[in-house]
This record gives structure tokens, C-alpha cells and sequence, in this order.
């Protein structure tokens, strides 16, 4: 199997011209945490990640600390919300440069790069770098266990 068998086709994408508020608008409405941002020749040129508009308001002492689980709550400041001149910014900005894979890239290529790059969803792209759709950690997974033969193993 490759990858353009099991990526979902319709993909909600940002435009280069977006700015950070329509990059958090268009994840909180489609609870998406992978935002590929296009051209207007649906070329990709990079990604928003969940995790990348989140750490506008993670205080900066998470990142030193590697044992953050003795921190029970972080009261006011799970409040806190980025202001308005931070979320008008373009959102190309705050975007990481694009991991993505050819439509005919195979299902255990396309995991490995998955670990890789410890992303969950993967842009698909032809060879002109057009976004062509998405897959995620768990439709690459399941496509792949799909063609196991479970019953002769479980008999």
C-alpha cells in the first residue's frame, strides 16, 4: 500500500496570507492539530502545529524543567491568552518547515518519518510539492494493519 491510499483528501489548510488568530480559529473549529499552510497554487510551505500555538502562552520555565509532573496546577495561568498584536502576526511566522511525503511513498516509510520528525499527521504532496491531502499517525497505522492476516494468526 502507499500513502495516497488511506490520506484523507479533504484538508483544511491556512493560507500564507493567514494570520495566528485564523490559524488557532480554523484548529478549535475543526479540531485539527496539523494546519498546512499553502499557496495560492496549493503548494505546501510549511506547517502550524497545535502544539506550535499552544507554546504562545506556555511559560517559559516548562521548557528548562524536565520533571514538570510534580506540578499539579498552574492557576492563573492556564488564563492566560496571547494579545492581540501577537495573534494578528502572520501565522508563517510561527510555522515549521514542512515534513511531507510523494503520494506513492509507502505506508512504512511514511511511519518512520512520523517518529522521525515526531509529528502525528503527514501532508501528502505530488511532484510538484501540491498539497494533495493528509495522513495521520493513525490512518497510516490501521491501513497498514488492515493487510495483516489476523484470523490465520488468531486460529
Amino acid at each position: 500500500m502507499i500513502i495516497r491510499d488511506c490520506m484523507k483528501q479533504k484538508v483544511i489548510t491556512l493560507p500564507n496570507t493567514g494570520t495566528t488568530l485564523d490559524a488557532v480559529r480554523l484548529c478549535t473549529q475543526h479540531h485539527i492539530g496539523t494546519l498546512p499552510v499553502i499557496d495560492e497554487k496549493r503548494q505546501l510551505l510549511g506547517l502550524i502545529r497545535l502544539q506550535d500555538l499552544i507554546n504562545l502562552v506556555m511559560p517559559d520555565f516548562v521548557r528548562l524543567i524536565d520533571e514538570i509532573d510534580f506540578v499539579r496546577d498552574f492557576g492563573a495561568m492556564e488564563h492566560h491568552q496571547p494579545g492581540a498584536d501577537l495573534l494578528e502576526q502572520p501565522a508563517r511566522l510561527f510555522m515549521s518547515s514542512p515534513v511531507s511525503v510523494e503520494e506513492t511513498t509507502g505506508l512504512l516509510c511514511a511511519l518512520a518519518l512520523l517518529h522521525k520528525h515526531q509529528v502525528s499527521d503527514l501532508p501528502v504532496v505530488d511532484a510538484e510539492n501540491r498539497l494533495l491531502g493528509i495522513a495521520s499517525q493513525v490512518d497510516i497505522g490501521t491501513a497498514l494493519m488492515s493487510t495483516w492476516n489476523v484470523v490465520s494468526v488468531l486460529d
